[in-house]
């Protein structure tokens, strides 16, 4: 019977982790015991961090109110990402930026609008735009929600911003009192028994820790999967060039400045950079490519970004590793977050893994102690995750016009574009995505998703040989129509980011503007 659980390594992914299950396995209750260890010498910074919607029902699994963690994380509301400047250059001809939602186009009346949006029953306007109401609401800084809804409730799809390192404290706290134990101290070395399998972790200042499970959140250095028991680590570089950051946080100009309810995705000559809107401070941050860019020209691009608000600022360096474990629980560990692999933060994944990663042992942990096949479904699960969502991320990058440098031009190069991609991106020339394209159990993104990138890097699906096979299209242009009407009017309803996100952090029933 499996009844100790030793999660090593706190921040976000060892407290959350922790949190989820001290839920799921009924922590302190009779159920399994849960202990984290973590060194106190190590901080979390807080670079400013993005969320999937996904974050909402697992902050109501683990019982912690939204209002609670918006104060203690520093939080905000994210209804999309602005992707600026990725489909083509700067001063280039066109449109040169897409909006990726969080709410899932109109299906009024079963009437698929995007067949009929490719066929032109939309006119001009973008993918996004047409079909939902969030882009409208997020240019006017509306917030996704009203007072009157209930918690993790609203009426757009959203998720978070928030200060990571204070969300960890948020998370500690919660997860002790649900009765996970906190042992603060240093792993020094990793024993192994003469099975292979861990039989204790070695700390500086309480000896040896034993557990029936280990979980590494130890982040890149992966000091049980990595270091003692030497599973593979799966590079992406091939696919996914960037493997350095810069970070900085960065004061608003004014306490009440607006916050923006989108992360901004700025396109750059060798990366991006993310701006991140907290409720104190922007955390902005440059993701790059060390084979086309050294540290102090990525140093340049960020601070010309920021501008004089950044002159008297560090730049923190953070250097990444992309890929994934082939086999994230092996033997008696399991990885969780960093440990378990990356994908850069272009579409925030890393929270929404760890979530996957932690149900995935709450609901299927061998109680009863056979390790083995509990590891291969779990293995198969998250390795398909991951490789699915490398090629979603590809795909922001392999359909770019942008031919201004060496980055975008080999982002482009079908070489470095993985062949499921390759293959998915074949079928959608004559044909839209479908549900069918996606194995539910292992996507991470809905196929509106995939539908708002591609489209919004204005891939072309050629239907003109199937216009009979939609016929209703007067009906998709009096919807669109509709859509634009009911966006004018969810601008009286729906109230300001800042001033929602402040009413809720007071505590105070808010009198909030409404209006333009």
């Amino acid at each position: 019977m499996l009844k100790n659980l030793l999660i090593v390594g706190g921040g976000t992914a060892g407290w959350l982790t922790a949190a989820l299950l001290s839920k799921l396995l009924a922590s302190g209750r009779g159920g399994v015991a849960i202990t984290l260890v973590e060194s106190p010498d190590i901080a979390t910074v807080g670079v400013g961090e993005g969320t999937f919607p996904s974050i909402r029902g697992t902050l109501a699994t683990i019982g912690l109110s939204e209002a609670d963690f918006l104060r203690g994380s520093h939080g905000a509301f994210k209804q999309g990402i602005h992707f600026a400047d990725w489909v083509r250059a700067p001063g280039s001809p066109g449109v040169p930026s897409y909006f990726h939602p969080f709410s899932l186009p109109s299906q009024r009346g079963a009437l698929e609008l995007l067949p009929y949006w490719l066929l032109g029953a939309a006119g001009d306007v973008p993918f996004a735009e047409a079909v939902t109401l969030q882009k409208t609401l997020t240019d006017a800084r509306r917030a996704p929600k009203r007072v009157a809804d209930g918690e993790y409730e609203g009426a757009m799809n959203y998720a978070y911003h928030f200060d990571a390192a204070c969300f960890a404290q948020v998370l500690a706290a919660h997860a002790r009192r649900d009765g996970v134990e906190h042992v603060p101290a240093t792993v020094e070395r990793v024993e192994l028994g003469e099975d292979g399998h861990i039989a204790a972790v070695h700390t500086r200042e309480r000896g040896a820790l034993r557990a029936d499970l280990y979980i590494d959140c130890t982040g890149f250095r992966a000091a049980l999967i990595g270091e003692a028991l030497g599973t593979r680590f799966q590079g992406m570089n091939e696919v996914l060039f960037n493997d350095r950051a810069l970070a900085m946080q960065v004061p608003y100009a004014r306490p009440d400045a607006p916050i923006a309810s989108y992360t901004i995705a700025s396109a750059q000559e060798c990366g991006w950079i993310w701006d991140i809107g907290l409720q104190q401070r922007r955390g902005i941050g440059y993701v790059y490519s060390s084979r086309y860019c050294d540290d102090a020209r990525a140093e340049a691009v960020l601070r010309r970004y920021v501008g004089a608000a950044g002159d008297a600022l560090p730049a923190q360096p953070i250097r990444l590793r992309v890929g994934y474990r082939e086999t994230p629980w092996f033997r008696n560990c399991v990885a969780v977050g960093l440990a378990g692999g990356f994908v850069e933060p272009l579409e925030s994944s890393g929270i929404g893994l760890i979530e996957t990663a932690a149900y995935l042992i709450g609901h299927l942990f061998p109680h009863g102690g056979e390790l083995a096949p509990t590891a291969r479904l779990f293995n198969r699960l998250m390795v398909g995750r991951y490789r699915r969502i490398f090629d979603f991320i590809k795909l922001h990058y392999c359909l770019t016009q942008r031919r201004d440098t060496p980055f975008w031009i080999d982002n482009a190069d079908p070489r470095s574009v993985p062949d499921a991609l390759q293959q998915k991106l074949a079928m959608w020339r004559t044909r839209p995505p479908h549900r069918l394209d996606f194995v539910t159990d292992l996507e991470m993104y809905l196929p509106a998703s995939w539908q708002y990138v591609l489209y919004g890097m204005e891939f072309r699906t050629d239907l003109a040989a199937r216009r009979s096979d939609f016929p209703r299209y007067d009906e998709a242009q009096r919807e669109f129509r509709m859509i634009r009407e009911v966006a004018r009017h969810a601008l009286n309803d729906l109230p300001d980011h800042r001033a929602l996100v402040e009413r809720l952090c007071a505590g105070a029933e808010p009198q909030l503007a409404r209006g333009a």
